[in-house]
């Protein structure tokens, strides 16, 4: 059985994981991993009484079949607001290889 995966990152400001998150599983994603992290972009160089400041982001990996990528991805634009300067950023690589997806490798067989 030959199951082909994509990894879609999204990267969005402190406190939109979770619509993320929902808006994925709404269009067929199984859930996904959330860290924090910092944001250095055009958009992020902001200062506070002439101090940089450097806001936090959080990441959010999904791993998730090849054939629901662009109905997951579109959810997420939405859900993000990706369409607007600053909200953030979603991309999606293609995976070689996958372990540990057990629970949608049995999905696929039924």
């Amino acid at each position: 059985m030959n199951i082909e995966f994509d990894l879609i990152v999204t990267i969005v400001r402190m406190g939109f994981s979770e619509k993320i998150i929902e808006a994925s599983r709404q269009a067929g994603a199984e859930g996904g991993t959330i860290i924090v992290g910092r944001g250095t972009g055009v958009h992020e160089r902001k200062k506070l009484l002439g101090i940089p400041v450097e806001p936090e982001k959080e990441i959010i990996f999904s791993v998730v079949p090849r054939n629901r990528t662009q109905q997951i991805l579109e959810a997420i634009v939405r859900a993000g607001e990706l369409d607007k300067p600053g909200a953030g950023i979603a991309f999606v690589l293609e995976l070689k290889q996958v372990a540990g997806i057990c629970h949608l490798l049995y999905e696929k067989e039924k």
